[in-house]
């Protein structure tokens, strides 16, 4: 059956666990005795019975980097599609669009032409943030900060600028106490935008496709967070790995998420973003896959994701009682071994 597509089925007939594994939801384990088709009708049925629950919202601003040098691996879909999922849940969201391909811009249907002003004038001063950010029409409470191909230009022009790490930064210190989330759409590079991102948000969200190359290339995102870490930004730290892109049916899907979660077993979400069509389909009607099709496999897997990474820091905030931090002992340097290791192997 298409993964897209949940399947009907009726309460009466399927006993609904209150914990969600979507893993269930596109085809991965369950238990023995049951179907493909019985295990993504459960896992759909729970995640739907959840979907109208407001998600705890944090007590300070907590700013995404969502980052990965590799392209194509979900970067802007996994931005979009979180960042609207926790709209819905009741937060108040800004989507920063760094990347010049405009993407995210174009999935939230937030004009971004060449005479928009845009996320470029911030950068280079002739605009506030203020004056830029948009109201995404379909969603109540998500915003955005609109990218356009004058950002491609912004590499060079922010070489001799003053403080050319930090302005971004500076541009987001205005939002910190009106919302809940900021989620910063990184280009697939490590270069100056990117590094910008770094230093003005404290958590870095990681998408990882489900294939080798996502491995290879992930060592190299966490030495360059590392030298951020060290020199820009001592607060950032990754917080959170989502894998995309997850098809159960292929043994190396299978094999990548177990790698991740034994080196990153604190940031990797439990919940992983199946293959759809519906995912794709979206950006071409100017819609997230949470308006397109809510009650899709993307939809329902991004939801619990999103519900994930709100519910963890609630359960940090409400055992700590002070906004939560990772310490210098966190695994990043233990982790780091163990991810070349598998590289080189």
């Amino acid at each position: 059956m298409p993964y897209d597509q949940p399947p009907a089925a009726s309460a009466r007939e399927i006993e609904v666990h209150p914990e969600v594994d979507t893993d269930l939801l596109h085809g991965g384990r369950g238990r023995s005795e049951d179907t493909p088709i019985a295990r993504e009708a459960e896992a759909a049925l729970a995640a739907l019975s959840r979907s109208n629950q407001e998600m705890p919202r944090p007590r300070q601003t907590r700013t995404f980097v969502v980052a990965n040098q590799k392209g194509g691996v979900g970067k802007t879909t996994t931005t979009v599609n979180i960042a609207a999922a926790l709209a819905q849940g009741g937060a108040k969201v800004l989507v920063v669009d760094l990347d010049p391909q405009g993407n995210a811009s174009t999935a939230l249907n937030v004009d971004h032409h060449s005479e928009i002003p845009s996320i470029y004038d911030v950068l280079i001063e002739r605009y506030s943030m203020e004056e830029i950010v948009q109201p995404v029409a379909d969603i109540q409470g998500l915003f955005c900060a609109p990218a356009t191909i004058d950002l491609a230009g912004a590499e060079i022009e922010l070489v001799s600028m003053v403080a050319r790490e930090s302005r971004l930064q500076r541009a987001l210190s205005v939002y910190h106490s009106s919302m809940d989330y900021i989620l910063i759409d990184c280009p697939p590079s490590l270069g100056l935008l990117t590094v910008n991102a770094m230093v003005a948000g404290n958590e870095v969200l990681i998408p990882i496709q489900c294939e080798y190359y996502a491995l290879e290339g992930l060592g190299q995102l966490l030495r360059n967070i590392e030298l951020v870490r060290a020199h820009l930004n001592p607060n950032l730290h990754v917080s959170t790995i989502l894998l995309t892109m997850y098809d159960a049916r292929t043994r190396l899907a299978s094999q990548v998420a177990d790698e991740v979660r034994t080196h990153f077993p604190d940031q990797v979400l439990r919940t992983s973003v199946p293959r759809s069509v519906r995912i794709s389909e979206a950006p071409s009607y100017m819609q997230t896959v949470m308006t397109y099709d809510p009650a899709s496999t993307g939809a329902l897997a991004y939801r619990e994701a999103a519900r994930e990474i709100a519910e963890r820091w609630a359960a940090r905030e409400k055992v700590s009682r002070i906004p939560v931090q990772l310490d210098e002992g966190s695994t990043h340097g233990s982790t780091q071994v163990g991810i070349d290791a598998e590289v080189k192997r």
